[in-house]
């Protein structure tokens, strides 16, 4: 699946982008849009129920063209037949990549070592439904007969991250009945805050872990396990308190939780992939099954138009070329997402494990080092928020920060002119940001001299503006989806892998070996890091007493 053994760098699409990139650089948004008053009429997309208008980009019709000839000479299509087909492409873990099928209509096939693996989705997602409208309906109780009335997910990376991002996203169509928590960190505070105002014989915890071992996940549920014990007393009720969305019958049944509420999932989903299957349990429980499956429609739909939609014409092509043209030939580190809609304040959360996770890598899938930039950071919080804190940097920093604006064209909560003053400002702001204001607009204002400077906006920054008509399930589907197919597209091009992350296990093994060193009775010459490290672990003792 890897490309040839040529650099990147050395291949003619790049080098005609990088002749390109130096031709145009200099020429300013307002230049762009003064010669050609069709601009955005051009560079705007219009699929499946979204408009993207990616006119303020530093670019042109040619630099598309480029960047689609750099697409093709990377095989991208083919290459994303391959991943729809159930081909290995995480290489270095050997496994197929198939977050695609978790949202495959009933019906249709995806083939992996011989088997079709859309029925066995189609019976958890079942499953999954037949215990959520039990849990909803009150039909389901705790162990002392009481309904359930509180949940809390517990899991961490993708297992906490996707699920806490959608109740949060899809907080509208919740069931408000519930209360619903999500405990991530192994910090204590955050299990204990989740469940410090909680009725242990109304609460159903929901356990995440692929292999019923992650520490951080598993030493949370067991002070979950002890919490629910010290009010309902005996062993029995923790089958009626907490189910595992898991693959590891043997664990789940150590832990007292029965297998018949267990709900796995497959090693071809990875975790930052895993909303839409089990790992999306309490989403399901927050929205209903008829909301989950509109959710899944919305990535199928998303998944679908990656597919078959020509490059040009791709909205998550469209935008991962986009971003590799600021990233490798614009030279910009990092990316803001600034959705326009509080429902989603954590979307950027989510989305930097998405990206982050993905392509943040400097080994090809040959083995050989990267000579270009992978993996922008991603980062940003919801307007108008942000526009009080970060955005002075965007507009007049040193660094240049391309950005992505979400906004939705119909408010789910209707109040005044609120709705109009926040579409004003995210539209005012990529305004502000392409075109800024020069010193002789400055001047007119009647500015004072020494001022002028200090009030001047350089501009040419770059931005996309997604505009959506509502958040639904199925556009919030639609809009991680798109991420996810961003991420693919870069990770193909930059020739990497975007499935495995060898990058989180280092820290965590060393972590496993300094666990028992804090424990008072092991002495300091018994330590064997780095001289800093040792240190650190005598101090910390020191400071727990």
């Amino acid at each position: 699946m890897a490309q040839s053994s040529r650099s990147l760098t050395d291949r003619p699409s790049w080098k005609a982008l990088q002749a390109h990139a130096n031709q145009i650089q200099s020429t300013h948004l307002r230049d762009h849009f003064k010669s050609d008053p069709g601009r955005a009429e051009k560079l705007s997309l219009d699929a499946i129920g979204i408009h993207l208008d990616y006119s303020k980009n530093r670019i042109t019709e040619e630099t598309i063209s480029l960047l689609i000839g750099l697409a093709e000479d990377a095989g991208l299509k083919s290459r994303t037949e391959a991943m729809f087909a159930g081909e290995k492409i995480n290489i270095t873990e050997g496994r197929a990549v198939l977050h695609t099928a978790l949202r495959a209509p009933k019906g249709t096939s995806v083939m992996v070592d011989g088997e079709d693996v859309v029925p066995g989705v189609h019976e958890v997602l079942g499953r999954m439904s037949n215990f959520a409208d039990r849990v909803r309906s009150g039909e389901w109780l705790g162990y002392t007969g009481k309904p359930i009335k509180a949940i809390v997910n517990i899991g961490i990376g993708g297992s906490d991250l996707g699920p806490v991002m959608a109740y949060e996203a899809l907080r509208y169509y919740s069931d408000r009945s519930l209360t619903f928590r999500f405990v991530s960190n192994v910090d204590g505070t955050d299990f204990a805050e989740a469940v410090h105002d909680l009725s242990a014989e109304e609460t159903l915890f929901v356990v995440s872990s692929k292999t019923f071992t992650t520490l951080e996940t598993m030493t949370n549920a067991r002070s979950a396990r002890t919490w629910a014990l010290e009010h309902l007393k005996v062993d029995a009720a923790i089958a009626k308190h907490f189910v595992a969305v898991s693959t590891n019958a043997e664990k789940v049944t150590e832990f007292g939780i029965d297998t018949a509420n267990m709900f796995g999932f497959w090693d071809w989903v990875g975790g930052r992939y895993s909303m839409d299957s089990a790992i999306g349990l309490s989403t399901m429980l927050a929205i209903g099954p008829s909301g989950f499956r509109e959710l899944l429609d919305g990535f199928h739909q998303m998944d679908v138009h990656f597919r078959t939609a020509p490059l040009r014409e791709n909205l998550p092509v469209l935008m991962g070329l986009i971003g590799l043209w600021n990233t490798n030939f614009l030279g910009a580190h990092t990316s803001a997402v600034l959705p326009y809609e509080q429902y989603l304040k954590r979307f950027p959360a989510y989305l930097q494990q998405l990206t982050m996770e993905s392509n943040g890598k400097h080994i090809t899938l040959d083995g050989t080092a990267v000579d270009y930039q992978t993996g922008s950071i991603y980062w940003g919080e919801p307007g108008t928020n942000g526009q009080h804190s970060f955005y002075q940097l965007i507009h007049q920093g040193t660094r240049l920060i391309p950005c992505d604006f979400v906004l939705f064209g119909q408010p789910l909560n209707q109040l005044g002119a609120h709705h109009d003053i926040l579409a004003a400002n995210a539209l005012a702001q990529a305004e502000a940001l392409a075109f800024g204001k020069t010193a002789e607009e400055v001047r007119s204002d009647n500015v004072p001299e020494h001022l002028v400077a200090h009030k001047t906006f350089e501009g040419n920054r770059p931005s996309n503006m997604i505009l959506i008509d509502k958040l639904t399930p199925s556009s919030l589907g639609k809009l991680v989806a798109l991420y996810e197919h961003i991420v693919f597209t870069q990770g193909i091009i930059w020739n990497i892998d975007s499935f495995d992350q060898w990058g989180v296990e280092l820290g965590k093994v060393l972590a496993q070996r300094i666990i028992p060193e804090l424990d008072s009775a092991v002495p300091t010459d018994a330590l064997h890091h780095d001289s800093s490290t040792n240190a650190l672990i005598t101090k910390f003792k020191a400071l727990r007493g």
